[in-house]
């Protein structure tokens, strides 16, 4: 596997990947109404692009496939954090996660699912709080999660 900077071409994979992991994943946390609510088949895919590109965003791949990817941006707001549904508890996640804490230097944010709490909580995360969000008219919980700050030199790989 190897983890590489985000590139426009990687959008439709990435966009197939996003779905596919929320509708599996995350089914056992979420209502097939809130699933549809999160990932509804269809991205805005210019406004998609933008970020990521605005982002630090990175993206696995193992063997030519696209095998997860995520993005950070500036603040330290860890924004997508997404593992393919059949390549769960392989250290995919950890290896994109740690690369992208270390891209920014302060404390990361992000709003982690019910599902992906455990995997943040053992990567030294703290709740702040649960929030609901609303996603065309559904409510989803996630929750705020932090990790405290210390100085990570931006990796000039990542860049």
């Amino acid at each position: 596997m190897i983890l590489r900077n985000y590139q426009t071409s990687d959008l439709s994979a990435l966009a197939q990947l996003f779905y596919d992991t929320v509708h599996t994943v995350n089914a056992r946390d979420y209502t097939p109404e809130q699933l549809d609510a999160w990932a509804a088949g269809s991205i805005d895919w210019e406004a998609w692009d933008r970020s990521l590109q605005e982002h630090v965003s990175l993206v696995a791949v193992d063997q030519g496939i696209l095998v997860g990817f995520g993005d950070i941006d500036p603040t330290g707001y860890l924004d997508r954090l997404y593992v393919h549904k059949d390549r769960q508890g392989q250290g995919i996640g950890s290896a994109l996660c740690r690369c992208l804490e270390a891209a920014v230097p302060g404390t990361i944010v992000t709003h982690a699912s019910i599902t992906a709490k455990p995997f943040f909580e053992k990567r030294g995360y703290r709740i702040l709080r649960e929030q609901q969000v609303c996603r065309q008219g559904i409510l989803l919980t996630n929750y705020v999660m932090e990790k405290p700050g210390r100085n990570r030199p931006a990796t000039e790989a990542l860049r």
